[in-house]
């Protein structure tokens, strides 16, 4: 048997991107990475596709060493625009603090991280498309973790807010 990996066709890449955000909303983050890489191997600066395979990937951090941090930045450094390779890096940092909490790291720890994250989304939202909000909505939601933990000082959250400052 020949187990050569088959070519999907380009007239194929929008169902095939809809399967695979079908695949992340069902929980399968292996499956909307292995189409995200069909589709990227017939057209390689498709956003859409590397937007997805670079989320399908953070959706399986379990929070330890074997976490593809490094790959996903890279795969987010390609996006085309602006707004997004900032805000998805911001997304990126959100999601590996979030998963090396679930892990049982020390939170205190990952304070560095969440400063990234929220410097990503602030810079975002200077530059976001009108009427998207969504780095205002990340940005509130780090502001929120921080404040969920009882290992993240008063000072510490008021040193950020007082350093970026909420988004306008």
């Amino acid at each position: 048997m020949d187990l050569k990996l088959k070519t999907i066709s380009k007239s194929g890449i929008p169902e095939a991107i809809a399967k695979a955000e079908l695949y992340r909303y069902l929980n399968e983050p292996e499956e909307a990475e292995s189409i995200c890489r069909d589709v990227l191997a017939v057209e390689p600066k498709h956003m859409l596709g590397l937007r997805t395979l670079g989320l399908a990937i953070t959706d399986q951090f379990t929070g330890g060493p074997s976490d593809r941090y490094a790959e996903v930045e890279a795969i987010f450094q390609r996006l085309a625009e602006p707004y997004e390779r900032v805000y998805y890096s911001g997304l990126l940092c959100e999601r590996r603090v979030k998963a090396q909490l679930r892990a049982g790291r020390e939170p205190h720890t990952l304070l560095p991280l969440l400063e990234r994250a929220l410097q990503c989304f602030g810079e975002a939202e200077k530059i976001h498309p009108p009427g998207n909000d969504d780095a205002i909505l990340r940005w509130n939601r780090c502001v929120r973790l921080l404040q969920s933990q009882p290992d993240f000082e008063a000072e510490e959250i008021v040193s950020l807010e007082a350093q970026d400052g909420p988004p306008a």
